[in-house]
């Protein structure tokens, strides 16, 4: 790794020099590090917003819920081994119940067959492999992977927490993570740069993940999209190398295409303390080459698109939800904002960890809050339930003493898994429909998210806010001004929590193991059973025969907010992430029909029945040979990266989706399947679009980057209306459509 490192730090003056002559001027960090993983940067066009550029990571991370149709696209590819360094990690199987030891073994043994063919699909083609219980993906690779300056692509959305070590880290999907480890460059639109300033110093209750709540409520999920967020002033080198990765994971939740840190000595103090003191050394040599240049910070305005501030001196605690991450206020309004739209005040379930924050500090800083409530004879009011990110990080708190005081006030340790906050939670304390509130220090909100009840109400805060709140079971509780009983009935008021950020006596070393690939992995079989309810085999889809398309059917006219989670939940459809067939019998149905207000049923155009389930209507058109179009509303498949949320609709028959904007990673994903993600120029145009429809879309033979493409309602009284869609294909993209998918491509 070193030794890689050492040779990309080699090439920055030649190549930042070339950038800032070709330019005129400096450039931010954001910037340094896409140009010296450029393509062609003599000559590649390079405009924000616009031109689509190629890029060159230096290391691919998958989960095993995406990582397996990943591989699967991969071993179409006919390589012998990766291209560059690989790896997967067992994290997202594991589902949360009693705790960490009786559901690591349930997982074990639901998840085997899944196992074997990640590990032996990674021992094949030259893949590094977390074995279950080694941790969540992010902390995994921000102990031992990232590094300042550095590219990565990883196939989740929240692979950005990669950025609180100084690096462009980027979710994408599956597909764009089998191309980088084919040995292609990765083509992505040139982002915008946000600057956020930071000033200040955070005191008190406050810590770095109301950073990124603040931020939520200014940019709004949709804020960030197309952007890099790029942090930068004083106030970055009064967070903690793990803080800056809490704030970056989240930046998932403005939709960004990444965030990134300058390095400081922050930094380099987490990399020696997690065994990597000559990475460190080799940043402190290029240290001004892994900084914006110094004109940027002084003059952000000419840099940046937008410059957002925030005083981290007076920065609130926040609190975000329920439902969507932006919804934000200081905790001091959260018990008037619960009065006054009516928000179960009792708090059912706490639940603190997951990949945003489950650092050494997190723990400790949620420990100490614990450990005055000990002291006083206080216990938990709600169940509290703890996600250790990686198995370091857990044999740590356990000999440093932080997982008992936790667990003295009635916690429970989780396995090191995402568990709860990517729905893989057997929850047991409710029936579907039943409204509650519940707390977390996880990063997404979105109904039914955490636990498959869209009834559920998340409200997210920092580890030691959510553990004060878990103490007093109440939202309308403030830690800042107000106190509980003690045992004595006396009031206690809790003190602002302290904990240091890295463990006095270093890390205690993870257990669970990581297996390296041998050199030669030509002998290894990778073995899919034929009847297999969990893998399958992926065929190649068909190409585009030069037509346009004419008539084809309305599936699903989707209203508000369409995540991927509506498109694909997760929860207990996990377990077919790896069978393309199977897990398409959950496609929309979290989506909520625009003319019915109903959860993922619809109208059969064919037989005119009401009611019907989507994925039955979608079958119904596929063998009858009728193709169709999805719609969808504003942001269009925020959230996660699976890919499995455009392969469904691709396999089971679409064609196109219509919406009035898109997430980036699911345009992405759907433009690498073969179907035309189209956005309507006149946003009102959704409107247009009838029950009974029939759609239109014409001229395909003349598909041309920045040329609109024309879409014809046909309306069931005979009437049409003739609408304009734009699109953001690239020549190059274009060529994943004509040949039915990207793979394909690949694969000629």
């Amino acid at each position: 790794m070193i030794d890689a490192i050492r040779k990309l730090y080699s090439t920055f003056s030649d190549r930042l020099g070339l950038m800032r002559k070709r330019l005129g001027r400096d450039l931010t960090l954001a910037e340094k590090i896409l140009f010296t993983h450029l393509d062609k940067a003599e000559t590649a066009e390079i405009e924000r917003g616009k031109s689509y550029i190629d890029l060159w990571p230096d290391r691919v991370a998958m989960q095993d819920a995406t990582a397996q149709m990943a591989l699967l696209q991969f071993m179409q590819a006919g390589r012998k081994k990766v291209a560059v360094p690989s790896t997967v990690h067992c994290d997202h199987l594991i589902r949360a119940h009693t705790g960490a030891d009786a559901d690591m073994q349930v997982a074990l043994n639901e998840n085997n067959e899944v196992y074997q063919f990640l590990k032996s699909a990674a021992q094949k083609y030259g893949i590094g492999f977390w074995n279950p219980g080694a941790g969540i993906i992010h902390q995994v690779v921000l102990e031992n992977y990232a590094f300042p300056g550095g590219l990565i692509v990883g196939t989740d959305s929240h692979t950005p927490n990669g950025g609180g070590l100084g690096m462009l880290a980027i979710g994408v999907g599956g597909a764009d993570a089998a191309d980088v480890m084919a040995g292609l460059a990765w083509n992505v639109r040139m982002p915008s740069v946000v600057g956020v300033r930071l000033t200040g110093k955070p005191s008190g209750w406050t810590s770095p993940k109301d950073v990124i709540l603040k931020l939520a409520g200014i940019m709004t999920v949709r804020g960030g999209t197309g952007k890099i967020v790029e942090y930068f002033g004083p106030g970055t080198r009064a967070i903690s190398c793990t803080g800056k990765g809490t704030i970056t994971n989240m930046g998932a939740e403005l939709g960004a295409t990444t965030s990134v840190f300058p390095f400081d000595e922050r930094m380099a103090t987490y990399l020696r303390a997690t065994n990597r003191a000559a990475v460190a050394e080799l940043c402190e040599k290029f240290a001004a080459d892994l900084v914006a240049d110094p004109s940027v910070e002084k003059d952000p305005g000419k840099f940046y698109d937008e410059v957002i501030e925030i005083d981290l001196s007076t920065l609130e605690p926040h609190v975000v939800g329920p439902h969507t991450p932006d919804l934000a206020r200081p905790i001091s309004q959260l018990k008037e904002d619960a009065k006054k739209n009516g928000y179960p005040v009792e708090i059912r379930i706490s639940l603190i960890g997951s990949c945003t924050n489950s650092s050494y500090e997190d723990i400790g800083r949620a420990a100490h809050v614990a450990k005055q409530a000990l002291d006083h004879g206080i216990r938990a009011h709600t169940p509290f339930l703890i996600s250790p990110g990686s198995d370091q990080i857990h044999n740590t708190i356990q000999r440093d003493g932080q997982m008992e005081v936790l667990q003295g006030i009635g916690g429970t340790v989780l396995a090191n898994a995402c568990g709860p906050c990517i729905g893989q939670w057997q929850r047991d304390d409710i029936k579907k429909g039943e409204k509650n509130s519940i707390v977390t220090s996880f990063n997404r909100n979105f109904p039914a998210r955490n636990d498959a009840n869209p009834d559920t109400l998340a409200f997210i805060g920092s580890p030691e806010i959510v553990t004060a709140l878990a103490l007093a079971g109440r939202l309308d509780f403030n830690p800042l001004t107000d106190t509980l009983p003690g045992k004595d009935g006396k009031p206690v008021k809790l003190s602002p929590p302290e904990a240091p950020e890295l463990p006095a006596k270093g890390f205690a070393a993870g257990k669970a193991g990581f297996v390296e690939p041998p050199e030669d992995g030509s002998g290894i079989q990778v073995v899919v059973k034929p009847d297999s309810e969990r893998l399958q085999l992926l065929q190649p889809f068909p190409a585009w025969d030069g037509k346009d398309y004419e008539k084809l059917g309305l599936l699903l006219k989707a209203k508000g907010k369409c995540t991927t989670d509506h498109i694909s939940p997760a929860g207990p459809w996990l377990k077919y992430r790896g069978h393309l067939d199977k897990i398409s019998d959950n496609m929309f149905t979290g989506a909520i029909n625009a003319f019915s207000g109903e959860a993922g049923k619809g109208r059969d155009q064919l037989s005119d029945e009401t009611g019907v389930p989507f994925p039955k209507i979608a079958r119904h058109y596929k063998a009858e040979g009728l193709g169709w179009v999805a719609v969808g509303d504003e942001n269009y498949g925020e959230g996660s990266s699976r890919e499995h949320a455009a392969m469904e609709p691709r396999y089971l028959g679409a064609k196109a989706v219509l919406a009035r904007s898109f997430a980036r990673i699911h345009e992405t994903n759907l433009k690498k399947q073969g179907l035309l993600p189209l956005v309507f120029e006149n946003p009102a145009d959704y409107e247009k679009v009838q029950e009974s429809d029939r759609i239109s879309i014409v001229g395909l033979k003349d598909l041309a980057p920045g040329k609109p493409v024309r879409v014809i309602l046909h309306h069931r009284d005979g009437k049409e209306d003739t609408v304009s869609c734009r699109h953001s294909f690239s020549s190059e993209q274009l060529a994943w459509f004509k040949a039915g998918a990207a793979l394909n491509l690949m694969r000629g």
